[in-house]
C-alpha cells in the first residue's frame, strides 16, 4: 500500500476511497426496491365527477352530516359518494380512490341517488363556493380492489 502512496502521490485516505468507492457504487446500482404484493391492485376508470356539501338540500334533510352507509362527515375528510352502478365494479364502502391530479387518497363512504350512472361526488364539507368552482368534470380515477385469485400477474 505504501508503494502506491509514494508512486502516485496519493495519501491513505485517497487510496481507501478509490479502493472502496467502486464496490459501494456497484452495490447501490444493483439495489432494487422491494415490491410488496399485498393482494390488491389499482384499477382505472373514467367517470363524471361533481362535488357536494353537507347541507340538507344536498344530502338528508334530517341528518345532513351522515352518509348513506351511516358514517359521520367531518370537515377535512377526503370522502366521495359513488353512483350505485359503480359498487359492483369494486367501488364499495371504504374503497381507496385516487383522483388524477390530486395526491390525496379518498375513501368511498357515501352512495348517490339511483338516477346517477358512472358518477362520483366529492365531499367538500360546507364550502359551497369550492363545490361550485369544481363543477362537473370528466376525470380518471384509480381505485384499489382485491386481486382476483384467478388473475394472472
Amino acid at each position: 500500500m505504501n508503494i502506491y502512496i509514494g508512486k502516485f502521490g496519493l495519501n491513505s485516505r485517497h487510496l481507501t476511497l478509490w479502493l472502496f468507492l467502486p464496490g459501494i457504487l456497484f452495490s447501490l446500482a444493483t439495489c432494487k426496491e422491494k415490491v410488496v404484493d399485498d393482494g390488491y391492485i389499482w384499477k382505472k376508470l373514467r367517470v363524471t365527477a361533481t362535488a357536494y356539501n353537507s347541507f340538507p338540500s344536498q344530502t338528508s334533510k334530517i341528518h345532513p352530516g351522515i352518509t348513506a352507509w351511516g358514517d359521520s362527515l367531518k370537515p377535512g375528510m377526503k370522502i366521495i359518494a359513488v353512483s350505485k352502478d359503480l359498487i359492483p365494479l369494486g367501488l364499495d364502502y371504504n374503497t381507496q380512490v385516487k383522483i388524477k391530479g390530486d395526491s390525496s387518497i379518498y375513501l368511498v363512504k357515501d352512495k348517490m341517488h339511483s338516477k346517477w350512472r358512472n358518477r362520483i361526488d366529492i365531499h367538500m364539507g360546507e364550502d359551497k363556493e369550492k363545490a361550485l368552482q369544481w363543477g362537473r368534470k370528466k376525470i380518471t380515477i384509480h381505485y384499489r380492489v382485491k386481486r382476483d385469485s384467478t388473475e394472472i400477474k
